[in-house]
C-alpha cells in the first residue's frame, strides 16, 4: 500500500486552503454537465451512449455515525482527485442531509465530469420491511421529496434510487407494492414540480429467488407506475472467474429483452483477491446490449474488506484494490456506437403472478397518502436532515395511504377503500443490519434495526 497525502492532488478541485490547512472548494455555482437521459434500454449523454463507471461512496458508513459526504466540502476536495485517478464518471451515495447546501461538492464533481446516483432514504426516513404499510406515509415521503428538491437542479444528478435491498429474502416480497409506489410518487413529484426528467429506479438485492421477479414488477403496468431503470447488487463474479462461471451469461439470458436501462449498483466480490477481471466483461458487447455499466462497492474501507482506499483525516492511502480497479478501468474501453442497446421505447414487462416466491396478487398499488399528494403543489419544504423523529412509526389515519391506485388510472390519486392488492402483514424478513450494506458494525445493527431502504443487507 502506498500512503498519499490528499493535498498533493488538490489543484484541479480546490481554490486554496484555510489557515489551518483545510482545503476549500472553489465556488462553481454555474458548473454544468450534460444531463443523462433514458432512451430505450440505455442511458445517453446527448447522442452518445453513457456507461456508468463508478464507485459507491459513503465514508464513515461503517463507523456508527451517519454523515453526508456531499455536504463535506473538505472531504470532496480530498477524494475527487482519486475519483479522477480511477477514471470514473459516477458515484453512488446512500444517504444525505436534505436540509443543507451541497453546492460546493456537486459543482466540484461536475467540474470533474462526475455524476451522482443518489439514494433518497436515510436511516430514520425509510421504508420498514417488517411493516411496509405503516412506514409508507407522508412523513417519509416529505423527506424523500425534500431530497429531490435539494438535488434536482444539479445537472450531474444522474438518478434517484427509491430503495436499496428492501426485499432481501424469499418471504418479504409483500414490500414490493410499497417500493413501487414510492418510485411512482417520486416520478410524479419530479414532474409536478417542473424539474427535468431525472430517472428514478430501485436497487435490488443479490437474491436469486426474486431479483428478476422484482425487475419484471418494477417494469410492468402503466408508464406512471414503471421504473425508469432497474439496478442490481451482484457479487457473483469472484476472481478468478469468467463470463460463464460467474453466472453473468445467465444474467444476460434472463434480462435480454428487458426494456429499461439496467446496471450494477454494487459489484466486486472479495471472496478471493479481487483484481476486477469482471470490468472487461461488464463493458464488453456480450454485456452492453443489456447492462449500462456499474459501481464498485466501495470507495473507502469501512472495516469490511471492500474498501479501495483507507482514509485518515486529510490523508488517503491507496490499497492494492484501488490499483487493480484503476488498471481495469484504464484497460477497458466502451464499445463503439450504441453497444447493442435498444434505442426505441420498449414495451412494459408482464407483471409476475403470485406464487410461493412472490406475494403481490395484482398490479394495484397503495395510493399516495393525501398529505403527501399536496406536496406536489406546495413543494416539500425543509427536509428533516439526518436527525428528527423519523418516519417508520409515523403511520396513522392522517399520514398513511387509505386506498389503492389502480393500474391504468393515469394520474395517481387516492381512492376510498382498503388497500386491496397490497399486504398489510408484518413480514418475516430480517431486519436491517447496518447503515453500510456490507459493514459489520454491531452498534448499527441495534440503532438501525427498524430502517428499510438503503440500509438493508
Amino acid at each position: 500500500m502506498k500512503a498519499v497525502n490528499t493535498l498533493a492532488f488538490m489543484a484541479a478541485a480546490v481554490s486554496g486552503v484555510t489557515a489551518a490547512g483545510t482545503p476549500v472548494l472553489a465556488q462553481r455555482a454555474t458548473t454544468t454537465v450534460t444531463p443523462i437521459t433514458v432512451t430505450g434500454n440505455a442511458f445517453w449523454k446527448g447522442s452518445d451512449r453513457f456507461y456508468i463507471r463508478g464507485v459507491d461512496y459513503q465514508p464513515g458508513g461503517g463507523t456508527g455515525a451517519v454523515s453526508d459526504p456531499i455536504a463535506d466540502s473538505a472531504g470532496c476536495a480530498r477524494d475527487i482527485p482519486y475519483f479522477t485517478k480511477l477514471g470514473i464518471n459516477a458515484i453512488r451515495v446512500y444517504a444525505v442531509n436534505n436540509a443543507v447546501s451541497h453546492d460546493d461538492c456537486m459543482n466540484a464533481l461536475a467540474a470533474a465530469g462526475i455524476y451522482l446516483i443518489l439514494d433518497t432514504d436515510t436511516p430514520l426516513y425509510s421504508l420498514n420491511r417488517d411493516d411496509p404499510k405503516e412506514s409508507y406515509n407522508s412523513v417519509y415521503l416529505q423527506s424523500v421529496f425534500a431530497t429531490i428538491d435539494a438535488f434536482a437542479n444539479y445537472t450531474n444528478t444522474l438518478a434517484f434510487l427509491s430503495g436499496n435491498e428492501v426485499i432481501n429474502e424469499v418471504n418479504n416480497t409483500d414490500c414490493a407494492p410499497y417500493v413501487k409506489a414510492i418510485t411512482r410518487d417520486m416520478k410524479q413529484y419530479i414532474a409536478a414540480r417542473g424539474y427535468r426528467s431525472i430517472p428514478v429506479g430501485y436497487s435490488a438485492a443479490d437474491v436469486d429467488a426474486n431479483q428478476f421477479l422484482m425487475a419484471e414488477y418494477m417494469n410492468c403496468g402503466t408508464d406512471d407506475q414503471r421504473s425508469d431503470f432497474y439496478a442490481i447488487n451482484d457479487y457473483s463474479w469472484c476472481d478468478p472467474s469468467s463470463y460463464t462461471t460467474s453466472g453473468w451469461s445467465q444474467l444476460i439470458q434472463n434480462y435480454t429483452g428487458y426494456s429499461i436501462p439496467l446496471f450494477m449498483s454494487e459489484f466486486g466480490c472479495i471472496t478471493n483477491t479481487r483484481t476486477f477481471q469482471e470490468v472487461a466483461a461488464l463493458y464488453s458487447t456480450e454485456m452492453t446490449s443489456v447492462f449500462s455499466g456499474g459501481l464498485v462497492y466501495e470507495y473507502s474501507n469501512e472495516g469490511n474488506g471492500y474498501g479501495l482506499v483507507d482514509i485518515s483525516g486529510d490523508t488517503v492511502t491507496i490499497t492494492d484494490q484501488f490499483t487493480y480497479l484503476q488498471t481495469a478501468y484504464a484497460n477497458t474501453t466502451d464499445p463503439t456506437g450504441d453497444g447493442g442497446a435498444t434505442t426505441t421505447a420498449g414495451a412494459a414487462s408482464t407483471c409476475p403472478t403470485a406464487s410461493s416466491e412472490w406475494e403481490p396478487t395484482n398490479d394495484d398499488l397503495p395510493a399516495i397518502p393525501a398529505a403527501a399528494l399536496k406536496l406536489d403543489s406546495t413543494g416539500a419544504g425543509t427536509g428533516p436532515g439526518l436527525t428528527g423523529a423519523g418516519s417508520q412509526e409515523s403511520g396513522d389515519s392522517d399520514t398513511e395511504s387509505t386506498g389503492t391506485a389502480t393500474a391504468g388510472s393515469g394520474t395517481v390519486t387516492e381512492t376510498a377503500g382498503s388497500s386491496s392488492g397490497t399486504s398489510t402483514k408484518k413480514s418475516d424478513g430480517g431486519r436491517i443490519a447496518a447503515f453500510d450494506p456490507k459493514a459489520l458494525s454491531v452498534v448499527l445493527v441495534v440503532l438501525l434495526g427498524m430502517a428499510g431502504g438503503m440500509f438493508a443487507l
